[in-house]
């Protein structure tokens, strides 16, 4: 049976940023309501060591976020394994309706649904993906041991799933389509130094083969962007790692977004195009997109939610 729930504040996500806005939330007495999305616990829970979360030296991802979801519970806030359908904005209360078909109104909305992979858009990825062809290093690194695998990407996601891979493969080759990295140059250090590594300029994937009974990758066709001669390269895995993309598809319509799709909020703030409505992590954040810049911008939307209700009242 669908029930109805009202809370002062929804928050909806459940990375860095919606249990820390859980955190600030429940501490000023907002009793929310934390509704954690398809992923629980965000895109950390597919990362290893975590070197840059201030008070841990390292840490692994999934700890880190099973940590704040406990702080987060521990100080009042309700978290519930569902995920949000859609999201009315036309009128306060406002209307989220859930999966599990239990409706909740809120006075205030706080989004924290993060962003999530990227992929190419090729056939031959598609239909090999999670036979092969993946998005994760550390779901999927584990089925490769000694076995000689791909990277697709330059950025910093790029660089740390070829590093996580060599744990398992004989081999990773990084494809780049520049002969230069964006990614951070502790990383680059890193990447050049390990001789399992090999990296390949110029060059975009076309095409993934394999078997098809069982299904099964066995290379990648790629292509010089100089010269245009095409090759392929034996590899038992794909690892698709060309960044992220915001989950905005509750409010793309309805919220002004910016730079590709990003939820645009005032300066300085974590307020969005509609009063009572928040943003806050990588579902904002073209920028920085780090687990510790999201936590800030939880207690920035939770603290602008407070003033807020208060305002109200």
């Amino acid at each position: 049976m669908s029930e109805t729930r009202h809370t002062k504040v929804l928050i909806i996500g459940s990375g860095p940023a919606g249990y820390t806005a859980g955190v600030y939330a429940a501490r000023a007495m907002l009793e929310p309501i934390l509704v954690q999305g398809i992923e629980p616990g965000g895109q950390l829970t597919t990362t290893t060591e975590v070197e840059n979360y201030p008070g841990f030296t390292e840490v692994q991802g999934p700890d880190l976020m099973i940590k704040m979801q406990e702080h987060a519970a521990a100080m009042g806030t309700e978290i519930i394994g569902d995920y949000i359908t859609s999201l009315d904005t036309s009128a306060r209360p406002f209307v989220a309706k859930a999966d599990s078909g239990t409706t909740y109104t809120a006075d205030a909305v706080i989004l924290a649904t993060g962003a999530r992979a990227k992929w190419l858009g090729l056939e031959s990825e598609e239909k090999f993906k999670g036979f092969g062809v993946s998005a994760c290093a550390t779901c999927d690194g584990f089925f490769y041991r000694g076995q000689e695998i791909v990277v697709i990407g330059g950025g910093n996601t790029a660089v740390e799933e070829a590093l996580f891979l060599t744990n398992f493969a004989s081999k990773v080759t990084l494809i780049h389509r520049r002969d230069e990295l964006r990614a951070e140059k502790i990383l680059q250090d890193r990447l050049f130094k390990n001789e399992k590594i090999e990296t390949l300029w110029f060059h975009t994937l076309e095409e993934v083969v394999g078997t098809d009974n069982p299904l099964g990758v066995e290379g990648v066709v790629v292509k010089n962007v100089q010269t245009g001669e095409v090759k392929e390269i034996p590899c038992k895995g794909v690892f698709v790692a060309i960044g992220h993309a915001p989950a905005n598809e509750l409010v793309k319509d309805v919220l002004e977004l910016h730079n590709g799709g990003y939820v645009k909020v005032k300066p300085g703030s974590t307020e969005t195009s509609i009063p009572g409505i928040y943003a806050a992590g990588d579902l904002t954040d073209h920028k920085y997109r780090q687990a510790v810049t999201s936590a800030g911008m939880g207690c920035m939307a939770a603290l602008d939610a407070e003033r807020f209700l208060a305002e109200q009242e």
